[in-house]
């Protein structure tokens, strides 16, 4: 039996308890965790070690964007959630190009595109107070609802 740290803990009460909102900026910042993490795989010398950090964490950060897309809401959002999923789209295949040429600039784009929309959805659940409610009517009632 495997023990978990107290941050595995935390982080495990934090997602089972966190509204829609706040777990959207959790897969947001999943994104960028492993982005950046698939970058520091580009200063490594060891053949196998640099293209496993960055296969891997690129195709992480890709699942979670496919997570994002899967459970757009495209009736309620309307224009707003198709071009969101226009761009999560787009960052699919800029990271599946990086991944496959092991080359850093489509992964610094998703970087610093995911970054302005997480700040942007990090500062509407700050105004909404944390209910994030109707600027959530574009996800779908699946995974994240």
């Amino acid at each position: 039996m495997q023990r978990s740290t107290p941050w595995q803990s935390y982080r495990e009460v934090a997602t089972r308890t966190a509204t829609p909102g706040y777990l959207v900026l959790m897969l947001y910042d999943g994104v960028l965790r492993f982005l950046e993490q698939a970058q520091d795989g580009f200063a490594l010398d060891d053949p196998a070690e640099y293209h496993q950090t960055i296969s891997n964490n690129v195709i992480r950060a890709q699942s979670i964007l496919d997570e994002l897309n899967r459970n757009l809401d495209m009736a309620a959002g309307g224009e707003f959630s198709i071009r969101l999923r226009q761009l999560y789209e787009y960052l699919e295949r800029r990271l599946m190009e990086s991944n496959l040429r092991k080359q850093a600039d489509g992964i610094q784009e998703t970087i610093v595109r995911i970054t302005v929309i997480r700040d942007a959805w990090k500062e509407m659940l700050q105004s909404d107070g944390g209910q994030g409610s109707p600027s959530l009517a574009f996800l779908s009632g699946g995974a994240l609802a």
